[in-house]
């Protein structure tokens, strides 16, 4: 069943006053999935408190005889499979290439659209992951001037409705980034990548990036041919350290995503240059694979047959060799009749295609990914104490996978933003939607 919601939907609830809302709700979960273990819980309670003055939302109690307070609202789950959110751990949310599957066009979103406008696109694109249950979104760059971290504040201060965001900042890469340019125009590269080819241009951009609201770095180690050293890429993850973050490495070619590996990079993002050897070198220093795994269907970005098959086998070859995954889609583009959540949910295709068992493939969205995002001790298992992030379908995933292409209930931050297969009009259910919180 598809999500439909109109732009008015997205935007209208932005303007809306501060109104009072209830302060626990107790969430009646029919079938409560523990995705690490693949086990199923039946008839539970979960018991979530939300502080309005302060955004903060905690899951107080969890059980089958949970007594529900007089004043809390109560939400029936009864029949539903209940877990936490999905996590898409490489996308772009400030971008929506403008033409169809075959005439990409990158460039006139990064030419032609102004970081606001940007902005306003990376918040509808993250409205319409969350409606596809997809509560954690790690943004990996090309997002104009930092309009990642400008959307990552206004859901983090309650402005606007919209997954947990680990955002990147600008892309860092040798001279040009991933772009080719000409003498005339080589400033065209700036925002989206920064330049940074000597010791000092690299700290220098990782430090930037942080300062200006990065919350893991990103870095293009083989987009030209120029490619980064080890040592260079060394550098990176020292450097990174040193403000408490992770790397994550966009990697093209083999020897890249070799160098990548012996650097101790946190995650290798995409898979074009897998194979089974450095599948194994992975394993073995514990690096996350972000393969963004593109599906082959008619609608999405054409894949030969060769290069289909090739994606299939490395898939089921990191799995079997025990690398860590995480579900990724760079879903950057614009497919008619999807919206950008659903075009997210697309990627299980591939997962499916590899032969990896369902339990797994919703261990993969929703526990590896809290793993990668380093929020798996505050914010994703549905566990006391945790913020309450969780979400429902009406059958079960652990079975089907395919269950999550139907998200009936959504609660981010300890906020109904959907039930019964309806988004709320206003951004989020309740007695009203509160916006506007500072943390503290």
């Amino acid at each position: 069943m598809k999500t439909r919601f109109s732009l008015l939907t997205v935007c209208c609830f932005i303007f809306l006053p501060s109104a009072a809302l209830a302060q626990k709700t107790a969430i009646k979960a029919g079938h409560l999935i523990d995705t690490a273990t693949s086990t199923v819980t039946h008839n539970q309670i979960v018991l979530v408190e939300l502080n309005p003055q302060t955004g903060r939302s905690t899951i107080l109690e969890i059980g089958p005889n949970v007594a529900i307070p007089a004043d809390a609202e109560v939400v029936d789950l009864s029949d539903q499979w209940v877990f936490g959110g999905l996590v898409d751990a490489h996308d772009h949310l400030a971008i929506t290439y403008k033409e169809t599957p075959e005439n990409w066009n990158y460039y006139q979103t990064v030419i032609m659209d102004s970081t606001p406008l940007r902005a306003i696109q990376a918040m509808s694109t993250g409205f319409q992951k969350l409606a596809s249950g997809f509560t954690i979104v790690r943004d990996l760059g090309n997002n104009a001037l930092y309009a990642d971290t400008a959307i990552r504040q206004a859901i983090e201060m309650g402005w606007v409705p919209g997954p947990t965001i680990i955002n990147s900042g600008i892309i860092i890469g040798a001279f040009g980034g991933q772009f080719y340019e000409t003498p005339e125009m080589e400033d065209t590269v700036y925002p989206e990548y920064l330049n940074a080819d000597t010791n000092d241009e690299i700290v220098k951009a990782i430090r930037r990036n942080i300062h200006y609201g990065a919350k893991v770095i990103k870095v293009c180690v083989d987009c030209q041919a120029y490619p980064y050293t080890v040592d260079q890429l060394k550098l990176f993850v020292s450097e990174a350290a040193n403000a408490g973050q992770k790397v994550s490495g966009h990697v093209q070619t083999r020897e890249g995503a070799r160098r990548a590996i012996e650097a101790g990079l946190w995650s290798l993002d995409h898979d074009n240059a897998m194979d089974e050897e450095l599948h194994k070198m992975m394993a073995a220093k514990g690096i996350w694979r972000v393969g963004t795994e593109t599906p082959k269907a008619d609608f999405m970005r054409p894949t030969s047959d060769e290069r289909w098959e090739r994606r299939v086998a490395m898939l089921r070859d990191a799995y079997n060799q025990g690398v860590k995954l995480a579900f990724s889609t760079d879903a950057d583009y614009y497919i008619p009749g999807l919206t950008r959540g659903e075009l997210t949910v697309e990627f299980i295709r591939t997962w499916l295609a590899a032969g990896i068992p369902d339990a797994e493939i919703l261990k993969v969205m929703t526990t590896n990914g809290y793993e990668i995002s380093e929020l798996q001790n505050s914010r994703g298992p549905i566990q006391v104490g945790f913020a309450a992030d969780l979400i429902a379908t009406a059958e079960n995933p652990l079975e089907d996978i395919n269950a999550i292409r139907d998200v009936r209930f959504v609660m981010k931050n300890g906020m109904v933003f959907k039930k019964d297969g309806v988004v709320a009009p206003l951004g989020f259910f309740h007695n009203g939607p509160v916006y506007g919180w500072r943390k503290r």
